[in-house]
């Protein structure tokens, strides 16, 4: 009778995620994409002018319609789609790095390897600002009440001198953290690898949080000075953000450099 060999099935091959990268690599991503901003300086400046109109308008809107307890949480929600938004900023210093052309048209119209993956990755970071916005109103339902939002100049006083605002303070971060970790994680990298390589979202997402969670020291200082500049952004009545927004959505192409290495090697 003949018998079938025992055979093992090969281990998949493992891969080694850690780039063994100090926390000053952070800024040396900052350095490279203020030299890819200094390059052609023009159409990235218009991009980071386009944001800046984009965004006074929505907070213009959302004041005019009396939406104004929502401002904060969508602020920072801001840095949940804000990736999204810097495709663009990604493609110019992709052409950079080739030695090809840069316009501001090929900025707009870009032609990501992966198609319309992109895209998917956008809804779904909408949807987690949109779900992270309606959170927030419930925490404040939760610890306030069915009581008015008291007004922008009243705001800060309650959340800092009542010890309800306080808990809502520190429960509000709390979730918060919890909201911005995920969408970090899922499109540090998962965005710019779309544009440069023909995957699939989900498969974009994946490594992206494996490799964030690999390198999270370095991760974590570069997610300490994107939301420092974000700030700094804000604090000047948005208008910082046309120049912040260029050099982080650059900056962030040379992180994905650093990080990712390509299937084939």
């Amino acid at each position: 009778m003949n018998t079938i060999p025992k055979t093992v099935p090969p281990l998949p091959r493992q891969r080694d995620l850690d780039r063994h990268l100090e926390r000053t690599a952070a800024l040396d991503w900052l350095r490279a994409g203020w030299a890819d901003l200094k390059v052609s300086p023009g159409p990235s400046l218009l991009y980071g002018l386009g944001v800046f109109l984009v965004s006074l308008g929505v907070v213009g809107c959302m004041m005019a319609l009396a939406l104004d307890y929502v401002l904060f949480p969508a602020l920072a929600g801001f840095m949940v789609v804000g990736p999204v938004i810097a495709v663009g900023l990604y493609e110019k210093s992709r052409l950079i790095a080739e030695g090809e052309p840069v316009s501001f048209t090929g900025m707009v119209m870009v032609k990501a390897r992966s198609g319309g993956q992109i895209m998917f990755i956008g809804v779904l970071l909408c949807l987690l600002m949109l779900l992270w916005m309606r959170a927030a109103v419930l925490l404040y339902a939760l610890f306030f009440g069915l009581r008015p939002f008291p007004g922008l100049d009243h705001v800060a006083g309650i959340l800092f001198s009542t010890g309800t605002g306080l808990s809502l303070l520190a429960v509000g971060t709390l979730v918060g953290g919890l909201f911005a970790a995920f969408a970090f994680a899922i499109s540090a990298f998962s965005l710019p690898m779309l544009l440069n390589e023909r995957l699939d979202a989900f498969t974009a997402m994946g490594m992206s949080m494996a490799l964030v969670w690999n390198n999270l020291p370095v991760m974590l200082a570069w997610g300490a000075i994107v939301l420092a500049l974000f700030v700094l952004g804000v604090a000047t009545g948005l208008l910082g953000l046309i120049v912040i927004f260029p050099l982080l959505g650059h900056a962030t192409w040379h992180a994905y450099k650093a990080v990712r290495v390509p299937p084939a090697s």
